[in-house]
């Protein structure tokens, strides 16, 4: 099938969710719906604003609270903490094509695995034991008896890797968090018993693994399949990919902008996906880590948009800011803004806003971006925004006189 790369960009804003027209329930059933469909939610510690897997789900879901995601996890069992494409939130369900990669930290082939094992191994009964007496447990419900000063980092830190590495393995899983802390319990005792615990074949892992990568992204080429998720060896992935597509059941796309790279997608999920409508008028402020653009190479072939998060670059080097946001407007990446929440003083601040050279603001864009912000500093428990730097400068007048027209 030869798209568009308006076309592709259409079909994977739908398959994110992104459309501006989601039909998706309210409330907690909803967000369980999609982190379905993404597949994961990835975690992440950053706080300079909402962190970022709360961040991803309120783009999609505006009424949303964080609290929200803590009850899914520790009162609805619909979602469990494990590795997805990174640290992230996945749907309970899934749960069972996680058990191949929990088996190999059973049976460790890496040399850093057999370390941590050969290393901290012998505390991991003692833990096992404590929190099946004791009940759910944190890292800092550990500390050796050496008789160093009780509570350094070096006290607990033995208990903390033993602690990962039953984690790691499924013998324990995250109940809940705590400000942020994870708590563990034993995995029978979090685990829903309706559960299906049987593990997966090869053959079947790797379905899976393709088929939720286009679910989630509408159209991809191989190796976007491949860093979807990384719960098995790639190598799935990709004799997967051929036995569906001989199947019938998955379809090589060519983008007429982009001939030079072979795409994929499900055949009745891209079929829908050209069907529905895009909003052309909403904008959203994207996390770092949103699923959208979590593959930075995707994004700039899908979007022209050369993006990198810069935490972790030192202040003088930086060309955009600490923590910036590309800002989605329609069907483009038209922007990008770096803010900061004030919580004291309860004020967002926005460091820097910038738009993309060749981008000229609409009314429209302009006031659909000053409501985006004024929501976003709502949802960051902000009642001011503070524009410091604009590019260009006469964003500034305009986004502060429409600022005032909504309220915050």
């Amino acid at each position: 099938m030869d798209i568009s790369l308006s076309q592709a960009r259409k079909i994977a804003l739908h398959t994110q969710l992104l459309t501006g027209n989601s039909k998706s329930p309210k409330g907690k059933k909803g967000i369980a719906r999609t982190i379905e469909k993404l597949g994961y939610i990835q975690i992440d510690t950053i706080s300079v604003i909402q962190r970022a897997h709360h961040h991803t789900i309120w783009t999609r879901h505006p009424y949303y609270s964080p609290t929200m995601l803590n009850e899914l996890q520790a009162r609805d069992r619909r979602i469990f903490e494990y590795w997805g494409h990174a640290a992230s939130y996945l749907p309970m369900s899934d749960y069972r094509y996680y058990l191949p990669r929990m088996h190999r930290f059973s049976d460790p082939h890496s040399k850093w695995e057999k370390q941590q094992l050969d290393k901290f191994g012998l505390l991991m009964e003692p833990v096992l034991e404590r929190i099946r007496q004791e009940g759910p447990l944190g890292s800092k419900d550990f500390i050796l008896p050496t008789g160093k000063k009780k509570g350094t980092w070096w006290d607990w830190r033995p208990y903390k890797v033993a602690l990962e590495l039953l984690f790691w393995q499924g013998k324990l899983m995250i109940t809940r968090r705590h400000n942020f802390h994870r708590l563990y319990d034993l995995t029978e005792r979090v685990l829903p018993k309706h559960i299906d615990t049987t593990v997966p074949d090869d053959s079947e892992l790797g379905r899976f693994l393709v088929r939720r990568a286009l679910s989630a992204y509408g159209i991809a080429l191989e190796k976007e399949i491949r860093e979807h998720l990384h719960a098995a060896d790639n190598n799935l992935a990709g004799k997967a990919l051929r036995e569906l597509q001989s199947a019938g059941e998955i379809i090589p796309v060519v983008i007429k902008e982009k001939p030079d790279l072979q795409y994929y997608a499900l055949a009745d999920t891209i079929k829908t996906a050209l069907k529905r409508r895009l909003s052309l008028s909403s904008v959203h402020l994207l996390s770092p880590f949103d699923n959208l653009i979590i593959q930075r190479g995707r994004m700039l072939k899908l979007f022209d948009f050369d993006y990198a998060l810069e935490c972790y670059v030192p202040a003088g080097k930086r060309k955009f800011g600490y923590f910036v946001l590309p800002i989605l407007f329609g069907d483009q990446l038209v922007g990008r803004l770096d803010p900061k929440a004030e919580r004291k003083s309860k004020t967002m601040i926005i460091q820097k806003l910038q738009l993309e050279s060749g981008f000229d603001p609409s009314e429209e864009f302009l006031a659909a971006l000053a409501e985006k912000l004024a929501r976003f500093a709502h949802f960051n428990d902000c009642n001011k925004l503070k524009f410091i730097k604009m590019q260009p400068a006469k964003l500034k007048t305009a986004l502060d006189k429409l600022v005032k027209k909504v309220e915050l």
